[in-house]
């Protein structure tokens, strides 16, 4: 293996092909568009990959550091991977082409994050939220169960074209 990046690697197409990496639970999304890739840094001479799961017991996250692995050494290039738990993963790391990549794949995204200049909202009880089916955009959704595939996503029904769909939480 190379000590690090060399003249047949290109930095940019290094970072591509780990961008480029699926997530293992919802595949039409990769590691970059949900925001788990953190950083990828050439520290004395090494590649470092950066990554930080969804929660702190995601069972994916074995897999996830294995396939970036992968992609180093197919680079021939020197290189590991860490999972940092702090600051924690939020969903308002997901990427606006993650999110509509979930949308079209039936999955309703979450709430893209609040501008970070301003007022915050603050909101005191149970705020009602309102989620749109991925299928046919109807606001008329109701909440089958608050768990459902994975600890991340929510069970809806909407009450036009009756279909189920998942609801990826919004975790901010």
């Amino acid at each position: 293996m190379s000590a690090a990046i060399d003249q047949s690697t290109s930095r940019e197409a290094l970072h591509a092909a780990l961008a480029a990496v699926p997530d293992p639970e919802i595949p039409v999304l990769t590691l970059a568009d949900l925001g788990v890739l953190r950083s990828i840094e050439e520290i004395d001479g090494r590649v470092v990959v950066t990554i930080t799961p969804t929660y702190s017991g995601c069972p994916a996250m074995a897999h996830m550091a294995a396939e970036l692995q992968a992609v180093l050494e197919r680079a021939g290039v020197e290189g590991e991977v860490r999972t940092v738990l702090s600051p924690a993963w939020t969903t308002d790391w997901m990427t606006a082409e993650g999110r509509a990549k979930l949308e079209a794949y039936g999955i309703a995204p979450p709430p893209a994050a609040a501008p970070a200049d301003g007022p915050a909202p603050v909101t005191l009880g149970r705020r009602a939220q309102v989620v749109a089916c991925p299928q046919c955009r109807s606001a008329r959704t109701e909440v089958v169960s608050e768990f459902g595939s994975t600890a991340c996503k929510a069970l809806y029904r909407c009450l036009d074209c009756l279909e189920p769909f998942d609801y990826f939480k919004g975790l901010q």
